[in-house]
């Protein structure tokens, strides 16, 4: 039976009072349970944050915690991805520690190494069928998928059944339309979900679920058309950080780019309010490129002054973008007729 929701909130915060009196040595002042874990102000006015779950989006909101208080001390507690957390850490200016939690020990997490090249299959014939049908194809951590406007509509799945194109909107999308429509010819079926994904990923279009899904990547899709948009002669997708689990995860999308200047950017998109922005676009550059230019590209609405205040704290610069609220009705990238 799941635990009602304030009481794991409650429960949250007990833990995080437990470790910080245990580890630290020092007493928390307002004490904040969330769904996700718990944050507290200690009385040396360092912040001490627990992340319990999507642990290592936690980084984000322990930097904008300690933006509000008197020194920039920050204590960050994980269950999981405290590796992560700890690289993302040694990306900013103070002093920032991680700390792995393991049943009752607290030990500093060593920063994990960036994720490393994984191999792509050896499928041109069906990459050039993606191509053919008008879809983006984007390769992120050796896996190859195609898009419409930043959303996924088929991919390229190698197993011990062979290597093949399945279609469909996402994993459960592709195992129904395989059921439903497996005898449709490979270049039909990618029609058939792509037009569908079309009709919603255009200027104009009705609210739907297909043009809420995956909102920075078409945000992303926009700018590698135009990248002069934001001061870049050209501009191609590349991997994220952390490889995305599901198509419904709103993880920030990522591009590569030259600047008029020649000098090589990091593009990173996000789209609503997220405190894990900046985190996740230094990580990004790190596994890019360290020595590159950061852009980090937002609705205005988006750009509130918190980023920047999370941005001043990187140690290497990078640089905050607002872009139009109505980026949607913008024209399509290329595969849009």
């Amino acid at each position: 039976m799941a635990l009602d929701p304030e009481r794991r909130r409650q429960l949250h915060a007990m833990k995080l009072r437990s470790i910080v009196s245990a580890h630290l040595e020092l007493s928390t002042e307002e004490v904040v349970g969330t769904d996700d874990g718990a944050s507290a102000k200690l009385n040396d006015g360092s912040v001490a944050v627990l992340a319990e779950e999507r642990s290592s989006r936690a980084l984000g909101g322990a930097l904008a915690l300690s933006a509000r208080s008197s020194t920039d001390q920050i204590h960050l507690f994980a269950t999981e991805a405290s590796g992560i957390l700890a690289r993302r850490a040694s990306l900013f200016s103070g002093a920032i520690t991680v700390w792995e939690i393991e049943e009752d020990q607290a030990t500093k997490a060593i920063p994990a190494k960036a994720l490393g090249e994984v191999s792509i299959p050896d499928t041109p014939e069906l990459v050039a069928t993606l191509q053919e049908s008008g879809l983006e194809v984007v390769v992120e951590h050796g896996v190859i998928v195609g898009e419409i406007a930043g959303l996924e509509v088929a991919r390229i799945v190698s197993d011990e059944n062979g290597d093949r194109i399945e279609v469909g909107v996402g994993a459960h999308d592709r195992e129904a339309f395989g059921l439903l429509h497996g005898d449709l010819p490979t270049t039909e079926a990618i029609e058939q979900v792509a037009n569908v994904v079309r009709s919603h990923r255009l200027p104009g279009a009705e609210p739907h679920p297909l043009n809420r899904l995956g909102a920075e990547r078409w945000l992303r899709a926009h700018l590698i058309a135009h990248p002069e948009r934001v001061g870049l002669s050209g501009l191609s997708a590349a991997a994220p950080p952390v490889q995305r689990t599901n198509l419904k995860e709103a993880v920030p999308a990522v591009a590569r780019g030259t600047s008029d200047g020649g000098a090589e950017t990091i593009v990173v998109c996000g789209v609503g309010i997220d405190l894990d922005l900046v985190p996740f676009a230094a990580d990004a550059r790190l596994l890019q490129n360290s020595d590159a230019e950061l852009k980090i590209v937002v609705p205005h609405r988006d750009a509130h002054l918190i980023l920047q205040e999370l941005v001043d704290r990187l140690i290497d610069p990078a640089e905050i973008i607002g872009i139009d609220d109505g980026w949607r009705e913008w024209l399509g990238p290329p595969s849009v007729p």
